[in-house]
């Protein structure tokens, strides 16, 4: 499937997955008013559920171009991920195949979503340590970092799920800088959460 095709899918399926969505789960969206309109972007934030892509996508227009482990294309739900137009991503080698595609959705001005802890953080860790993949691929092609944080619970009508955007930004050609101010961005956001919610 082409990805003007792919995409066309990704415009049908939101208006009708989204309001599902967000009726469910009652998620609280703050700063989505950060997230550029157009133009290259990457929306990176904390990794702790399955469902976290999905509250970056009911939190914008914009599609957003998801990289997903390639066991996700291998179960009974990889007709979604290939319609939503996600990226598939072999974690055991250096998949060049994958971050060559993410280039290119990046150079054609799209948004195109990541995790930079790499997988879900299942630990009593607050974050895993980030990777650079983010930070490379925005220095590569001009693209703005929109960092996210979440919180919260993945319950009915949850009374504290909620995903916090902060300020968009460039990355200079120093990554570690870069990286480490990510992170701590993404912290931040975190923590602010959980202070207004209490817990």
């Amino acid at each position: 499937m082409k990805n003007k095709d792919k995409m066309y899918a990704y415009r049908i399926l939101k208006p009708i997955l989204g309001p599902i969505f967000k009726l469910y789960y009652n998620p609280t969206i703050i700063g989505k008013e950060n997230i550029p309109k157009d133009g290259p972007i990457l929306i990176v934030g904390n990794h702790k559920h399955l469902f976290d892509q999905c509250l970056a996508i009911v939190a914008t227009k914009r599609p957003i171009h998801y990289m997903a482990k390639k066991e996700y294309f291998d179960g009974k739900f990889v007709w979604f991920f290939k319609l939503v137009g996600c990226i598939p991503v072999d974690r055991n080698r250096k998949d060049e195949d994958a971050k060559s595609k993410a280039l290119e959705v990046l150079n054609s001005g799209y948004a195109l979503g990541l995790f930079p802890e790499g997988t879900r953080n299942k630990t009593e860790k607050f974050l895993l340590p980030f990777k650079y993949g983010a930070v490379s691929m925005a220095e590569k092609t001009n693209a703005y970092l929109v960092p996210f944080g979440i919180t919260g619970d993945y319950t009915f009508r949850s009374k504290n799920l909620t995903i916090r955007f902060g300020e968009p930004f460039k990355v200079s050609s120093d990554l570690e800088t870069a990286n480490k101010k990510l992170e701590k961005e993404v912290s931040r956001l975190m923590r602010e959460n959980l202070k207004n919610n209490g817990k």
